[in-house]
Formats: C-alpha cells, sequence, structure tokens
C-alpha cells in the first residue's frame, strides 16, 4: 500500500495520519479493515510495565591519577564493573552490595533494602546526584586504587539504556495454590488462589499488534522512557515458536526483543525504579512502537481485541520450572477484575497501567504529527524460529536429597 520512505516524507510534510491502536479498534467496526488501512499511514502502540531485565551502560570518564574500576558502587548499589577501566553495567534489579565495609553501613541503612538500580537510574535521568564509590585494580597504567565522586548525568559520558528484554509478547497470569504467602516478580500472591497478578496491558500492548514481527526488526526506532530508542537484537528467551491462536496471537511467553536508547535524553516520568516486597527492586518503563501500514494486514492484527487474546494462569505454590497451570483467560476478562478459578471468584490486579499505556501510544502519535518522529527501515528480521532452551540438572553429579 505504501512504503517506509513515502510514510516518512509524509511524516516530514505534515501529512502523515497515525491513529493509536485504540483508536483503530475503536473504528474498525464501524469503517473496516480495508477502509482505515487505506486512511491511516501510521498505528502507535504502548506499554508501561515492570521490565527488570533492563540496565544502562555507563561511561565515568577517566580520572587523575587513572583508575582501573573492578567494584564500584552507585548509592551504595552494585554496578558491573569487569570490562572497560572506567565502564559500568547498572542492572535495573541490582541491589545493595553487603560485602561493603563497616563504614558504609550508614550508607546501606540509608536505602532501606528496596532501592535498588532501577532507581538509580531514575535518579540520574531526572538529573539528580548520586555517589560513587570505586575500587581499582592497580597498575602501571591505573595507579589509582580508590575513588569517591559524586556524579549527574551531565558529568559522565555515555549514559544509555541497554535492555536485554523487553517487550514480551504475552505473559502469564500469578496465582498461588499453596497454603502460604509468596513474593514473586507478580507481587505479593496470597495463599489459596487469594489473588491473581498480570502483567501485560492487553489488546494495546505492541507485540500483540504485530504477532509475526513483520513490522519490526533490528533497527527499528522505538519510544523509549520519553525519548528516542532502537530495537538492537533479539531479546533473551525470545519465543516466536510458541503455541499460537489463529488470529496468531501467543498463548503465552513469545517474542521479546532488546532495546537500547540514549538516557540523557530521556523523562524520569517514564522511567521508575520500583520494588516488589521480598522479591527485590525492578524497574517500570515506558515503551512505544510504530507500526507502518504498508499492507492491510497491518490494520487486520491491529484490530485484535482483548476478548481475543488469553494468557496461562500458572500456580506459583510448586517451586519448579514447569508449573501447573489453571488454563487460559482472556484480557477482557482479567481487565474485569475477578477470574474463576476452580470455582472461585479470585481477585485480579494489573502491574501494567492501561492508563500510562495509552498516553505511550498517544505521544508517540503526536511526535509523528509535529514531524519530532520518523520511521526508520530494520536492518535485518527478528528470529521466527528460536526454540526455548532449559538448563536441566545433571542428576549422575547432583542429587535432590
Amino acid at each position: 500500500m505504501r512504503t517506509i520512505a513515502e510514510i516518512n516524507d509524509k511524516i516530514i510534510r505534515g501529512r502523515a495520519v497515525a491513529w493509536t491502536v485504540q483508536e483503530v479498534k475503536a473504528k474498525v467496526g464501524e469503517l473496516g479493515v480495508t477502509e482505515i488501512a487505506k486512511q491511516v499511514d501510521i498505528v502507535t502502540t504502548g506499554t508501561f510495565e515492570p521490565m527488570e531485565s533492563s540496565g544502562a551502560i555507563i561511561n565515568l570518564g577517566h580520572t587523575d591519577p587513572p583508575i582501573k574500576i573492578r567494584q564500584c558502587w552507585l548509592d551504595g548499589i552494585a554496578a558491573y564493573a569487569a570490562f572497560g577501566a572506567v565502564d559500568l553495567y547498572l542492572g535495573a534489579t541490582a541491589t545493595a552490595d553487603y560485602n561493603l565495609q563497616e563504614t558504609d553501613l550508614n550508607l546501606r541503612e540509608g536505602i532501606g533494602g528496596e532501592k535498588g538500580g532501577g532507581h538509580v537510574i531514575e535518579d540520574l535521568i531526572a538529573g539528580k546526584p548520586v555517589q560513587l564509590k570505586a575500587i581499582g585494580q592497580k597498575t602501571d597504567c591505573y595507579p589509582r586504587a580508590i575513588w569517591e565522586n559524586t556524579i549527574t548525568k551531565d558529568k559522565i559520558n555515555q549514559f544509555y539504556l541497554f535492555n536485554p528484554r523487553n517487550l514480551y509478547q504475552n505473559f502469564i497470569v500469578g496465582v498461588n495454590g499453596g497454603d502460604r504467602t509468596l513474593y514473586t516478580y507478580l507481587g505479593v500472591l496470597q495463599p489459596r488462589l487469594g489473588n491473581a497478578v498480570y502483567s501485560n496491558p492487553g489488546a494495546i500492548s505492541p507485540l500483540l499488534n504485530d504477532p509475526d514481527l513483520a513490522s519490526v526488526g533490528i533497527g527499528s526506532k522505538i519510544f523509549l522512557g520519553g525519548g528516542i530508542g532502537y530495537i538492537a537484537w533479539e531479546g533473551t528467551q525470545h519465543f516466536p515458536l510458541q503455541k499460537r491462536l489463529p488470529n496468531r496471537t501467543p498463548i503465552g511467553p513469545a517474542a521479546t526483543v532488546a532495546l537500547i536508547g540514549d538516557a540523557k535524553q530521556m523523562n524520569a516520568d517514564w522511567v521508575r525504579g520500583c520494588y516488589f516486597k521480598n522479591y527485590g527492586p525492578s524497574l517500570m518503563l515506558g515503551v512505544g512502537i510504530a507500526l507502518p501500514v504498508t499492507q492491510e494486514e497491518v490494520i487486520q492484527h491491529c484490530s485484535v481485541a482483548d476478548q481475543n487474546i488469553v494468557a496461562p494462569v500458572i500456580d506459583f505454590s510448586i517451586p519448579r520450572r514447569v508449573r501447573p497451570t489453571f488454563g487460559l483467560v482472556s484480557y477482557e476478562q482479567l481487565q474485569k477484575g475477578y477470574v474463576i478459578i476452580d470455582g472461585k471468584s479470585v481477585r485480579v490486579a494489573s502491574l501494567a497501567s492501561k492508563y500510562r499505556s495509552l498516553k505511550v501510544a498517544q505521544e508517540l502519535k503526536q511526535w509523528i504529527e509535529t514531524g519530532k518522529f520518523t520511521l526508520t527501515e530494520p536492518v535485518a528480521p527478528l528470529p521466527s524460529d528460536r526454540a526455548f532452551m532449559p538448563q536441566d540438572t545433571n542428576r549422575s553429579i547432583i542429587s535432590l536429597e
């Protein structure tokens, strides 16, 4: 119907027509897929949800005398330093290092065990000062052993998010059929099916509207944390071979993407550190994808509704890699606030904010309409044939007793 180059030309001339995916779903019954495909150049999608497989690359710049950092803490949170002399990777789930010296007890106590790497990333994006402590390996070219400083995003070289796994194409619903409270990456799960928790905004989620990854690929430009980002690679645990419904949406966790973007240009309103009780810190992140309407099938996929997308209900009370399931439930039912499990009405909560997910899609639409955001051609497709590889215990070496 149209090429990405033609769409970009319309964006530059202020003539591109962009709709949010919510607008497409609201109008498809009235106008039909074919008519919307004729009218609309771009469909914007969005999500705001926890994405713990995220983190930031930071280059601090060299000190005088220079230091080869081997251990480093930012506001008491351990950053990985085992590569370049002043390069760091701060993971969103990183926590305080309890091997710090006794003199650092006041620093640990100040964070109360709830602050993590995601909070430090948020603070840096917001322009706040962050306390740095580094220990170096003394060498002839890096003679410094210890360095302490206060940094901000304007006092360091590179500061960019590099997230190994974001934008799960569907996920699970967690419940607890056991007798004690469980503390999980989905939050608190009450015993005896006391509640259910899921983490996906449903039919407006980016990759559920491009189920076969036909419109995005490596190099696709995106909305990331309030700034410009890109799809850098397939995400870890990328599993496009997940079973699918006839509408091509997966019945559980499927495709993922690795994302990258300049954190100095991001907005802390869209990058929020968070904490799950007795589980640990994480990161709430806003991500949006603009889907170019290059063929009618793009609108067909974007018309999928919450009642036609399902997720598996998983029992976390069984501490194994493969857990029992109570079957599949639609996102339409989840968003009603309750589900029926074994004849029992179970209250439901979402970790993803549908309101803020829609705001991401709306903001991305505005960027396109004002010429702030153009599309990129993927340089390569995302793999469609990745299997999911588990790790099993070598029973001849390790006993379960």
